[in-house]
């Protein structure tokens, strides 16, 4: 999927109140890096993010408001998730221990399980994560509340 500029579209959260949030936070410059785990790309046949690559971010409506640029892409197991990635969320998180319960919470929500078509889904200490890193590029506009 394509829009503005004929860039991949980026998706954070779902749509709501959370996409809400993390799109403000982006547009604060306050959110430069985000997580996925790594089973995700393979549910839509995903690419895993590369470095350089640009991206248009979109509200919960699907409205195009940020361009961002891939900075930084690694793949580690959730267990050596740093702190810097995890200020970096821009949610706040003052410690690994409560980005991970807030992920947590995440991946293990019945949105995340219906979309990975698994409803036992669940993370520990092995599982991949996607850490991408990126900057913004241009505000398109701003995100509807």
């Amino acid at each position: 999927m394509t829009n503005h500029g004929g860039f991949p579209i980026a998706e954070f959260g779902f749509p709501g109140p959370l996409r809400d949030r993390l799109i403000a936070a982006i547009l604060a410059g306050k959110k430069t890096s985000t997580s996925s785990t790594f089973v995700e790309y393979s549910v839509e046949d995903e690419q895993l993010p590369i470095v350089g690559n640009k991206q248009t971010v979109v509200d919960s409506n699907d409205a195009a408001v940020a361009i961002i640029q891939t900075v930084a892409v690694e793949i580690v197991r959730l267990a050596d998730v740093g702190l810097e990635h995890a200020r970096d969320e821009g949610e706040g998180f003052d410690s690994v221990g409560a980005w991970r319960r807030g992920h947590e919470a995440f991946w293990h929500s019945t949105y995340m399980r219906d979309f990975l078509n698994n409803s036992d889904f669940t993370v520990d200490d092995e599982t991949l994560v996607v850490l991408e890193r990126f900057q913004l590029v241009e505000v398109l506009s701003q995100a509807a509340p």
